[in-house]
């Protein structure tokens, strides 16, 4: 029988945690105030973290990513420090669009009703 969480899936966890934890009390960076961890998968070998990452509306994609690279070292001490593991995984930083997308749903779904007219 198959465990329900696998160990990729636990460090993934534990890394969302710790980078979290970073950036919103140890990072500096104003380029990353508003920026928030959204997810994490970690692949089976436990080589490479693949970090999504979201911003408020209106907020500079490329200058967030730029900072998070550039804060890549620290961050991945900062984890082996944390958690015990052998190899730290590398941390590949990916935008999630997916508060974008909602907003964008959300804003056609508004105006769809707007143009329908009162309800019945």
């Amino acid at each position: 029988m198959p465990r329900e969480f696998g160990r990729a899936q636990r460090l993934a966890e534990q890394v969302q945690r710790e980078l979290g934890t970073s950036l919103l009390f140890e990072i500096q960076d104003p380029r990353l105030s508003g920026v928030t961890i959204s997810g994490v998968e970690v692949t089976r070998d436990l080589s490479i973290a693949k970090v999504y990452f979201a911003l408020p509306a209106g907020e500079d994609i490329a200058g967030a990513l730029s900072a998070l690279e550039r804060a890549k070292g620290f961050l991945r001490t900062k984890i082996a420090k944390e958690i015990r593991i052998r190899a730290v995984p590398e941390l590949r930083f990916v935008y999630d669009d997916a508060l974008d997308e909602s907003d964008r749903i959300e804003t056609l779904l508004r105006e769809s009703r707007e143009r329908a007219g009162p309800a019945r």
